[in-house]
């Protein structure tokens, strides 16, 4: 398999003067499916481009590409192989000043599993936060997902004890898409999921659909608090203290909108 990004349709479309023959689109996804002999390309309305067939092959095909001007092939995710069902939980908005936390989880099985592949499902940091949404959008209607998105107010109401709330939150996603084996990307004192491993969304695809998932919900949260401050949050810990100023000379409550447990928190507030 191999996999370009950025593909117009219009350009792909050319390679049937090439001995490429058209098939039927597979999905509502696709926008253009192609074969010449062993070689399978289905091009995806987010712009991927995906290669299919025997390795040979397919790495021939990548390589004439390339020279006909698609550019070069996007870095691919090595996923484990897996059977069965499984789901897979990640969270957002952790460590950022704004915002409280999120969590989700993603349950799949083998036929799930490819379609998110095809997708081009990848670690949410890895991903701009224009593509984050609409790939969100996707992974929704084709798997099972479960959200919790907690605002500050909740978050700091349990006053420093993210570690328990991580926990309750993992579990509780789990728990209400059903039996299966339950991925969580491992964060410290995490006692959540069946099997918990750091950088799991490198490993696993339901763990890296669950960060996509969870990120859409972080920048929605965040777009719903920026609106009810006044003015736009910032994203991280880096750059905050202008907003916080701004929090300040608006008298807003700044437990509706920053972790107040936060050391940068607490030192702009003494």
């Amino acid at each position: 398999m191999a996999l370009f990004t950025g593909i117009r349709k219009e350009q792909l479309l050319k390679l049937l003067k090439r001995g490429f023959a058209p098939e039927a689109a597979r999905t509502i996804y696709e926008e253009v499916r192609l074969k010449k002999g062993p070689v399978l390309l289905v091009l995806y309305t987010s712009g991927k481009l995906l290669l299919q067939g025997p390795p040979e092959e397919v790495k021939k095909a990548a390589l004439q590409l390339e020279k006909q001007g698609f550019g070069k092939q996007a870095r691919e995710e090595k996923f484990r192989q897996e059977s069965g069902w499984i789901i897979g939980s990640d969270e957002s908005l952790k460590g950022d000043t704004f915002g409280g936390i999120v969590v989700a989880a993603v349950k799949a099985n083998d036929k799930i599993r490819e379609k998110l592949r095809a997708l081009g499902v990848a670690d949410s940091k890895t991903l701009d936060d224009k593509e984050i949404i609409p790939l969100a959008d996707k992974i929704k209607q084709i798997a099972g997902c479960e959200i919790r998105s907690i605002l500050p107010e909740e978050y700091n109401a349990n006053k420093g004890n993210v570690t328990d709330l991580l926990n309750q939150l993992h579990k509780d996603c789990a728990q209400d898409l059903g039996t299966a084996k339950h991925m969580v990307d491992k964060y410290p004192g995490c006692t959540a999921g069946d099997v918990q491993e750091e950088k799991a969304e490198s490993k696993y695809v339901e763990v890296a659909a669950a960060s996509v998932v969870a990120r859409a919900a972080a920048l929605q949260q965040l777009n719903y608090l920026s609106v009810q401050a006044g003015f736009p949050l910032p994203k991280g810990s880096t750059h905050v203290q202008l907003a916080l100023m701004e929090l300040k000379e608006r008298k807003l409550d700044f437990r509706k909108f920053v972790k107040v447990d936060f050391r940068n928190v607490k030192e702009f507030l003494e």
